[in-house]
């Protein structure tokens, strides 16, 4: 079974449908560390990222920059001294698509990674 962190994010247009209530349970369970909550009246998947120094939460934030690039979906970031927020949903759409899951698992990958160097 392939993990949400090997796909890579399908295009999605204006109208595409909204992830269900079911697929939105489920898909969660893959990223356990995120939560489902509206910011700014949308549904997003957030999560805080720790750090040390200031200059780590930078690098972490710089890796999330080109993985949205590399995937052509892109986050909200917060950097600040301690940590990184990152909030992804589907601007198109205004709420949580399957891309979301799909890039907050690499998030979580990259953050997995950036922890052992």
């Amino acid at each position: 079974m392939e993990n949400l962190y090997q796909k890579h994010c399908e295009a999605c247009i204006m109208g595409a449908p909204l992830v269900t209530d079911e697929e939105s349970s489920e898909l969660m369970l893959k990223v356990p560390a995120w939560k489902r909550d509206f910011h700014d009246g949308v549904e997003k998947l957030i999560r805080e990222f720790h750090f040390i120094e200031f200059k780590d939460a930078f690098a972490f934030t710089y890796k999330i920059a080109n993985l949205a690039e590399r995937e052509n979906h892109h986050p909200s970031m917060m950097t600040e001294w301690g940590k990184v927020t990152v909030y992804w949903w589907t601007h198109k759409i205004n709420g949580l698509h399957v891309n979301d899951f799909i890039m907050a698992s690499k998030t979580d990958m990259i953050a997995k990674l950036s922890a052992k160097s």
